[in-house]
């Protein structure tokens, strides 16, 4: 328990040193949240300053109490949060009840959810675990019978599931009927957009959420679909522009991070990107995803020393990764280490053989090292995996 609080204590001076925001602390507990420690997680959360206690603060204490089993003090903080901006800890109080199997509070709660702006989807709410337990009471049979959501919100759910499902037809179809119905709704502009979006139409959509951002500038939901079709488009500094008002909206996900260095990476910013890379390792130690980045960072900048350690430890903490001995191989490959790209690249057709790309990777080093008996092996059997880029080495090394 010392070693925990030292870590907090140490984490939250870096915070005040370094003049973090409240999405600092969000993120950090989301992270310790996800890896079930809890109780660090209060910790973290109870030694927010009190400049930056605001409801999101406590929704997700509350969040974390509740995961620990502390359901007291989680619905303190749910009522805490309900004080600072009303309804906004009801669905956490529902949940709650539900748990403890008190069918009659938990729709109470909900149904008081319901009639604010965090309603969640009738989706979310289904897929809820925590209202497993009072599925079959009458009282969650009865919540369901009245009519939560109108014509245009089922709608809505109808055409983001059939774009997710790639269904863009029946979508338009959709959309165009309720279009008629309801004419310059923000919602169905946005469903516009993502339809663009999905046809590869991404100057309309850009058009489209820029009007709606024009009247929303908050909406989640028009940002990061802005970012998206920014990012699509070729713009990457609009784009990490775009994911840095997220992350100013103080929206703890720690993948838009990720989302960000992946646009400053693009656009030559390596700085701010490793910056962010390092920021979600402090949130991630250790994860293949950010190692991996890392790495590819690096080695875009020329720097293959630094690529290779980061891979390296990719490595270590993940040995059974074929895609981390790729990285790794990939490094070597480009500084012409031949014999070590093909140790790689072997280990990695160990766990994945199918990969037609690494055959012929594989084969190039193999040249390197003058083997062109085992390098011709390595080009048919990518060629048989279906890598025509195979054809030119098989023309060039292997027909005699």
């Amino acid at each position: 328990m010392k070693k925990i609080l030292l870590f907090i204590l140490v984490f939250i001076n870096v915070l005040i040193t370094n003049g973090q925001k409240q999405v600092d602390y969000l993120m950090k507990s989301r992270a310790l949240i996800e890896v079930g420690k809890f109780s660090e997680a209060v910790i973290l959360l109870s030694k927010v300053p009190e400049s930056l206690q605001e409801y999101p603060v406590l929704l997700m204490r509350a969040e974390a109490y509740m995961s620990d089993g502390d359901y007291s003090r989680a619905m303190n903080d749910f009522n805490n949060s309900n004080s600072i901006n009303p309804l906004s800890g009801e669905y956490g109080l529902a949940q709650i009840y539900a748990l403890k199997g008190d069918a009659s509070t938990a729709v109470y709660h909900l149904e008081l959810s319901m009639k604010s702006s965090f309603r969640k989807s009738e989706k979310d709410i289904l897929l809820d675990p925590s209202f497993s337990i009072i599925e079959g009471r009458p009282e969650w049979r009865q919540f369901w019978k009245k009519e939560w959501y109108g014509a245009l919100e089922k709608g809505m759910a109808e055409i983001e599931y059939y774009i997710s499902a790639g269904n863009i037809a029946e979508a338009k179809q959709i959309l165009s009927g309720l279009s008629g119905e309801y004419p310059d709704n923000n919602n169905l502009i946005y469903a516009s957009a993502l339809i663009s979006f999905k046809e590869g139409k991404y100057g309309e959509s850009v058009k489209s959420l820029a009007r709606l951002l024009a009247e929303e500038p908050g909406n989640e939901k028009f940002l990061r679909l802005l970012a998206s079709s920014e990012e699509a488009s070729g713009n990457q500094v609009g784009a990490s522009t775009v994911y840095s008002k997220l992350l100013d909206l103080n929206i703890p996900d720690p993948e838009l991070l990720i989302l960000r260095a992946e646009c400053y990476r693009k656009s030559g910013e390596t700085g701010r990107a490793m910056e962010d890379i390092n920021r979600y390792l402090d949130l991630y130690p250790g994860s293949r995803k950010a190692l991996s980045f890392a790495g590819k960072t690096e080695s875009a900048e020329g720097d293959n020393i630094k690529a290779l350690a980061f891979f390296s430890e990719n490595l270590r903490l993940h040995p059974n990764d074929a895609e981390c001995y790729i990285d790794r191989a990939d490094a070597y490959f480009v500084s012409k280490s031949w014999d070590w790209a093909v140790m790689d690249y072997s280990m990695s057709l160990d766990l994945q053989p199918g990969n037609s790309d690494v055959w012929l990777n594989k084969g190039i080093a193999l040249l390197g090292t003058g083997k062109k008996d085992d390098a011709c092996f390595d080009f048919r059997q990518s060629f048989n995996l279906g890598n025509r880029k195979a054809t030119e080495y098989i023309s060039r090394y292997c027909l005699k």
